[in-house]
C-alpha cells in the first residue's frame, strides 16, 4: 500500500505528459458526439414535422404532435440516465477503460441506425428513430462517469481540473459542430432544389431529404497498456452506509441537485432556441419559409450562440478552473444566470418590439456563456474529484443521472409552458401554456436554487483525490478503531 501511495503522488505531482492530452482528445470525442447527436434533434424535427406531418389547408407547416415530439426527446434522456447509473456502477467494479470501450461501440452503431427507417409511414418512422436514440441516449449515459473517472485518475492534482472541464468542453465543439454541417447540408439542397416557401406552395416547400453524417470513434485506449489493478481499501464502507451518509451525504445531494436545476434551465435554453428565437421574431414565422431555409435560419442562429458564447465559456472554465476554483466558478455561473435570464423575462414585452432583438440576443447568449464558464462545466468535474475511489464512478453516475431528469423536466416542461396563454394561438395538438415570459421567469428561479445548493458542494482546487474523498484518514465505525489506513484504489499505472 505504501508502494501505490507514492506512485498516486507522483501521479500529482507529475508534469503534464502527452498522454494527458492523448486523454482528453479520446475521452472528449465521446462529449462531441453527445452534444452533435442530441441537439441537432431540434433541427431534424422541424423537417420530420414538416414531412410526415403534414395538414392539407392548414395555414402553418406540420409540426410533430406533442406526443411524438416527447416521445422523441424523452427516449434520449430516459436511455442516459440507465446508461450513467448502469455504467457508472459497472465502471467501478471492471475497470473504467475496459468498460469505455463498449460505450463508444454502442454510441458509433446506435448513431449510424438513428438514421435509418423501417417503413415509410409516420408511425414506424418515429418507432425507429426512438428506438435507436434510447440506446444511443444509453451509451451517452456511460461516457459521463468514465470519461470523468479516467481522467481525474491520470491528471495531476494543479491541472485536474482543466482537463476534466477539457473533455466536457468537447460538447461545445458538437453543438458547434452539429449548426456548421446544417448550415452547409441546406445550403447545398438550397442550390439544388429551388423551393417555394409553405404559404406559396405547402407540398413544394418540402425537398428530397438528407440523412447527416455521423462521428465515428475508433480508439479506446487512453495512452498507457497497463492493467488496472483492484487494490483494497481497508476503509470499505459502501454507498447505502451511515459512514457514506455522514461523510459524503451532503456532497452527492449537492452534485445531484446542483446538476439536476442547471440541466432544467440549460436543456430548456437548448433545445427550443428555435422557439424562443420565433416568439421575439428574429426568426420569420415558419409558413414565410420553405423546409430547407427554415432549418438554414434556425442552423445560423444556434451557430452563432455556439461561437459567441456557448465554445467560449467552456474554455474560459478550463483556462480557470485550477486558478480560481470550482466552487467560485460555480456560484459566479448560477449567479449571472439568474440575472440575465430575469433580465430577459420582465421586460419580455421590450424585447419582442422591432428593433430590440439583438439586445435580447446578446443577454440570451450571456445566459449560455455563464452556464458553460460555471455550473455546467463544474457540475461534470466536481463528483470524479470529492468521493473514494471504488465509488467514484458510481457517484459521478448518480449525479449525472440526476441532471438528466432536470434535462426531462426542462424538454417536456418548456415544451407546454412556452405555448402561448391564448389556446388558440398554441401549436397544434397542445393546450395553452404559461407563455415565453413566465417561461423564462421560472427558469430564473431554477438558476437561483442552483446557487443556494452550490453551498453544499466543496471546494476541490489544488487537492489530491485522495485527501477529497478522506480515504487517507483512519475510519471509526461504531466507535471502534479500524486498525488499518485506509487506501486509494484508483487507477494505478504500474
Amino acid at each position: 500500500m505504501a508502494g501505490n501511495m507514492k506512485v498516486l503522488n507522483a501521479l500529482d505531482s507529475a508534469k503534464t505528459q502527452w498522454y494527458h492530452f492523448t486523454a482528453i482528445i479520446i475521452t472528449g470525442m465521446g462529449f462531441f458526439t453527445d452534444a452533435y447527436d442530441l441537439f441537432c434533434i431540434s433541427l431534424v424535427t422541424k423537417l420530420l414535422g414538416r414531412i410526415y406531418y403534414h395538414v392539407d389547408g392548414s395555414s402553418k407547416p406540420g409540426s410533430l404532435p406533442p406526443n411524438v415530439s416527447a416521445a422523441i426527446n424523452g427516449v434520449a434522456f430516459c436511455g442516459t440516465i440507465a446508461g450513467q447509473l448502469f455504467f457508472g456502477w459497472i465502471g467501478d467494479k471492471i475497470g473504467r477503460k475496459k468498460v469505455y470501450g463498449i460505450t463508444l461501440m454502442i454510441m458509433s452503431i446506435c448513431s449510424i441506425a438513428s438514421g435509418l427507417s423501417f417503413g415509410r409511414d409516420p408511425k414506424t418512422v418515429m418507432a425507429t428513430l426512438c428506438f435507436f436514440r434510447f440506446w444511443l441516449g444509453f451509451g451517452f449515459g456511460g461516457d459521463y462517469p468514465l470519461s470523468a473517472t479516467i481522467m481525474s485518475e491520470y491528471a495531476n492534482k494543479k491541472t485536474r481540473g482543466a482537463f476534466i472541464a477539457a473533455v466536457f468542453a468537447m460538447q461545445g465543439f458538437g453543438i458547434l459542430g452539429g449548426g456548421i454541417f446544417a448550415i452547409i447540408i441546406s445550403a447545398v439542397f438550397q442550390a439544388c432544389f429551388k423551393a417555394p416557401a409553405y404559404q406559396v406552395d405547402p407540398l413544394g416547400s418540402t425537398v428530397p431529404q438528407a440523412t447527416a453524417d455521423m462521428e465515428n470513434v475508433m480508439q479506446v485506449d487512453i495512452g498507457t497498456d497497463q492493467k488496472e489493478p483492484a487494490v483494497k481499501s481497508g476503509n470499505e464502507f459502501g454507498l447505502f452506509t451511515k459512514q457514506f451518509l455522514r461523510r459524503h451525504g451532503l456532497h452527492l445531494l449537492g452534485t445531484a441537485s446542483t446538476w439536476f436545476l442547471l440541466d432544467i434551465a440549460y436543456y430548456s435554453q437548448n433545445l427550443f432556441q428555435k422557439d424562443i428565437f420565433s416568439a421575439i421574431g428574429w426568426i420569420p414565422a415558419a409558413k414565410t419559409m420553405n423546409a430547407i431555409e427554415e432549418v438554414q435560419k434556425i442552423a445560423r442562429a444556434q451557430t452563432l450562440i455556439a461561437l459567441c458564447s456557448t465554445v467560449p465559456g467552456y474554455w474560459f472554465t478550463v483556462f480557470l478552473i485550477d486558478r480560481i476554483g470550482r466552487f467560485t466558478i460555480q456560484l459566479i455561473g448560477f449567479t449571472m444566470m439568474t440575472v440575465f435570464m430575469f433580465a430577459l423575462a420582465i421586460p419580455y414585452h421590450h424585447w419582442t418590439l422591432p428593433g430590440h432583438h439583438i439586445g435580447f440576443v446578446v443577454l440570451y447568449s450571456l445566459t449560455f456563456f455563464f452556464a458553460n464558464f460555471g455550473p455546467n462545466a463544474t457540475t461534470f468535474v466536481v463528483p470524479a474529484e470529492i468521493f473514494p475511489a471504488r465509488l467514484r464512478s458510481t457517484c459521478h453516475g448518480i449525479s449525472a443521472a440526476c441532471g438528466k431528469l432536470g434535462a426531462m423536466v426542462g424538454a417536456f416542461g418548456f415544451l407546454y409552458l412556452a405555448q402561448p396563454q391564448d389556446k388558440t394561438k398554441a401549436d397544434a395538438g397542445y393546450p395553452a401554456g404559461i407563455g415565453v415570459r413566465n417561461s423564462l421567469i421560472v427558469l430564473g428561479v431554477v438558476n437561483l436554487l442552483g446557487l443556494f445548493f452550490t453551498f453544499l458542494v466543496p471546494e476541490s482546487k489544488g487537492k489530491s483525490l485522495e485527501e477529497m474523498s478522506r480515504e487517507n484518514e483512519d475510519s471509526t465505525e461504531e466507535g471502534a478503531e479500524v486498525e488499518n489506513h485506509s487506501s486509494d484504489n484508483r487507477t494505478v499505472p504500474v
